[in-house]
This record gives structure tokens, sequence and C-alpha cells, in this order.
């Protein structure tokens, strides 16, 4: 199972990824924990990318592009994968095309995430994510057992810089500009799937669920 998740910040996609990886014991290929993490490690990806991703920009095509190509061509990706947040552009779906086809692979769902922008503001403004392990909570739906604190390691819980409310909107925007375009490519493609991210966890699991031909199970 090869598949692609796309959608808005905030649409619930990286849940969704990683029920449905663990469901199936998939890789859970997320380009924003990819990027976050060379941030962290202070790579020269992540120095390059930090001040963009604090912004709410999208990191240049170039920079997500070689990630994404190191990451498929791991071992663990051959029996299939889940691909969130990648593509966010024209480029960087041809380049998709490009290293599929040199692994001699097809995706089998392109899954589109709908939210509109005030719940994508919800979602994301109640957000908070471990300062050491990276663990993410929300003020709303998901509270630590200790406000503040990480049940994992206990480390203090941040709001990230991108957001906050101002950030996310300009998120929304970049996004609405530059991957939206994406559904017209795909939408030629018999292996489109929309799923409503509106609603509860396990309703958006349900749909996704069904939507991937995996309905009931």
């Amino acid at each position: 199972m090869k598949l692609v998740f796309f959608g808005p910040p905030g649409s619930g996609k990286g849940t969704q990824a990683k029920l449905l990886t663990e469901k199936f014991k998939l890789p859970h290929i997320s380009l924003g924990d990819m990027l976050r993490q060379e941030v962290r490690a202070e790579s020269d990806i992540g120095q390059r990318a930090k001040a963009l991703i604090n912004a709410g920009k999208l990191v240049p095509d170039e920079l997500t592009i070689e990630l994404t190509r190191q990451r498929l061509n791991k071992p663990d990706c051959k029996n299939g994968f889940v691909l969130d947040g990648y593509p966010r552009s024209q480029a960087q779906a041809d380049a998709l095309e490009e290293i599929l086809a040199d692994l001699k692979w097809q995706l089998d769902k392109m899954v589109y995430f709908q939210v509109d922008e005030d719940k994508v503001v919800e979602r994301l403004s109640g957000r908070r994510s471990c300062k050491t392990c990276g663990a993410v909570y929300h003020v709303k739906f998901n509270q630590p057992k200790v406000a503040g604190k990480c049940d994992q390691d206990g480390s203090e819980l941040y709001q990230r810089k991108d957001d906050v409310e101002s950030a996310i909107r300009t998120r929304f925007e970049v996004y609405a500009e530059q991957t939206e375009p994406l559904l017209e490519r795909y939408k030629k493609s018999e292996k489109l799937a929309t799923v409503e991210a509106a609603g509860s966890i396990e309703q958006v699991f349900k749909r996704l669920l069904t939507v991937i031909g995996y309905g009931g199970n």
C-alpha cells in the first residue's frame, strides 16, 4: 500500500497517517517531521529551513525533494508507506513521479483531507509540543496528564512559532496558492480520494479506511 496524504496544515492528515501506519505496519514519512528533525540537529538543511518554518513559509523544493528521495530509497519503504505532507507544489509532484519511476513503483491512492480555515486555526493554535521528544498535545483535544508537561518524559511543552494564529493563516494562504492546484492535477487520476476531515479522530479514520478500500476492517 503506497499512499500520499495531502491537505491544509491542521487537516489532521498526520494523525490519520500515524493511525493507518500503526494498523498496517507501514512507515509513516512526514516531511514536516523530517524537517523539524533536521532543525533540531542543526544540520545544513535544518539551518536553512528554520527561519522559513517559523514564519509559516514553505521550504524550497530542492530541500524537500532531496529529503523525500533519500527516505523513499530506504529498504523499509519497499512494501508500502504513507507519504504525509508531500508533494506541496507542482515541482515536488513532478519530482515524486520521477522518484517513483526510478523505483518502478506506483501509488495506490492520493488522499486529500478537506477542512476549512477556521477549523485549522482552532486545531493548530491549541497545539503544544514537547521540547525534548517532539510529542504533540492539544489544550482542548489531547491534554497531557500534567498541565504543561510531556507525558513521556516530563519535559516542558511549548507552542511552536508556526502555531500562532498569524502564522497559521499565512500557512493556509500559502497552501491555497501553491498546493490546492495539485487537486486539479490529481483529479485527472482515478487514484484521488477525498476525506472530509471535520469530526472526531475516530470518525475521520473510518472515512479514510473506506476510501482506501478497507471500510469495515
